[in-house]
């Protein structure tokens, strides 16, 4: 929970939307205001057509909490964090202005989520394609050895298999010529936040995962990846993403939809181990059981006591 004047963040960190589902907590957001607005802190919602892979909220849902950030690109446009940290402070902004008093920013992408929780200083770098289009020809595997050689730290925070971040630092190296790891700070905002986390035992995230890509699949998964592959070609970066990239190896006849689903839980698996490392180093956040009975009421509790502890009511 943060205040800025008449505007109170809650934060709210979770794995991917494939692992654990938050729609309990965001739709309680109506004990706060009425007015609540759900903030997406998710690297691929923001790309439209991108929906049942990503675990895009349903029409409904946005319907019943106003939700930003989801649907404002075109698949084939590039989306960095710098052009995610702006558009998510002028959302903040409007929603200020528009005299509601609590947005919830929810998301697993950590990068998203610190560029405005922490105020990342973030380089200016426009995307420039004729460079991308070079480096994309070298192959995601030379291009993360050169990344390796240019960035060591970056690669600690980047995948091997992340073609997206992988070009992004290569492209922030070639133009600056210097590595995007050294012109990174922080500027925190000034309100005070509520960092709040869910987290199981890996067997019941695991048993979660894998019902998850059953139900992706029964809703038509890889009917969106053809029509995406035919829209956009299969060499659309985002392609190449988790979920994705495993539903158009079996549309191209090298796995067995059985081994597509097993591959996609076991990279979602090593991506969400991934993820729980990253948010473990940070101290603030405040962690609760995803399996609680009473989840809801548990973390609305911490919230009430926040908004006591920093008289938020009486500034709002």
């Amino acid at each position: 929970m943060a205040i800025a004047h008449h505007l109170n963040i809650y934060y709210s960190q979770v794995n991917p939307p494939a692992n654990l589902s938050v729609n309990s907590l965001e739709f309680s957001a109506h004990r706060l205001s009425a007015a609540s607005v759900i903030l997406s802190a998710d690297s691929r919602q923001v790309y439209r057509e991108f929906d049942i892979g990503t675990a895009k909220p349903s029409e409904s849902d946005q319907q019943a909490v106003p939700h930003r950030l989801v649907d404002i690109c075109e698949p084939t446009e590039t989306l960095t964090v710098a052009d995610y940290q702006q558009q998510a402070q002028g959302a903040i902004a409007q929603v200020h202005q528009a005299g509601n008093q609590f947005l919830l920013l929810v998301g697993g992408t950590g990068l998203y989520l610190n560029a405005i929780v922490k105020g990342l200083k973030i380089p200016k770098v426009a995307p420039c394609a004729e460079l991308r289009s070079q480096l994309t020809q070298l192959g995601q595997s030379h291009c993360y050895d050169l990344l390796r050689q240019v960035d060591p730290q970056a690669i600690q925070r980047i995948h091997p298999n992340d073609q997206i971040r992988t070009l992004r630092a290569l492209e922030v190296f070639y133009v600056t010529g210097q590595p995007i790891s050294s012109q990174q700070g922080e500027n925190p905002p000034h309100y005070p936040i509520l960092y709040i986390g869910l987290a199981c035992e890996a067997e019941a995230l695991r048993s979660r995962i894998v019902t998850r890509t059953h139900q992706m699949v029964e809703a038509g998964f890889m009917d969106e990846v053809a029509d995406l592959i035919r829209k956009y070609g299969a060499d659309l970066p985002l392609l190449k993403t988790l979920g994705y990239a495993e539903m158009q190896q079996h549309l191209n006849g090298e796995l067995s939809l059985a081994q597509a689903i097993d591959l996609t839980v076991q990279h979602t698996c090593q991506f969400a181990k991934r993820q729980r490392t990253w948010f473990r180093k940070e101290p603030s956040i405040q962690w609760f059981h995803a399996d609680s009975s009473d989840l809801v009421a548990q973390v609305w509790a911490q919230v009430n006591r926040f908004i006591q502890s920093n008289d938020l009511l009486a500034k709002s």
